[in-house]
């Protein structure tokens, strides 16, 4: 999805299930919906002025592994 905000072009992430789908965004200053046909919410944000890509917020690829690492402290009897 493409919104043009501040005079420059925000891309805006709403996932592969919806290419081709009407969708209607409501805006409201900085805060956008995203709903479809029906009036049912894909999506609700805050746009970052700072970045032209908008993201689900969800991670692509394998996910990371932290510090804290699960081990077995003791064992069953």
């Amino acid at each position: 999805m493409t919104l043009r905000y501040l005079s420059r072009l925000r891309h805006i992430g709403v996932g592969r299930h919806y290419i081709g789908a009407r969708i209607t965004l409501l805006v409201a200053g900085t805060h956008i919906r995203v709903v479809d046909e029906d009036g049912r919410l894909i999506r609700e944000l805050t746009l970052d002025p700072a970045r032209d890509y908008q993201p689900l917020g969800t991670p692509t690829g394998r996910p990371k592994i932290g510090h804290y690492v699960p081990r077995q402290v003791g064992t069953i009897t």
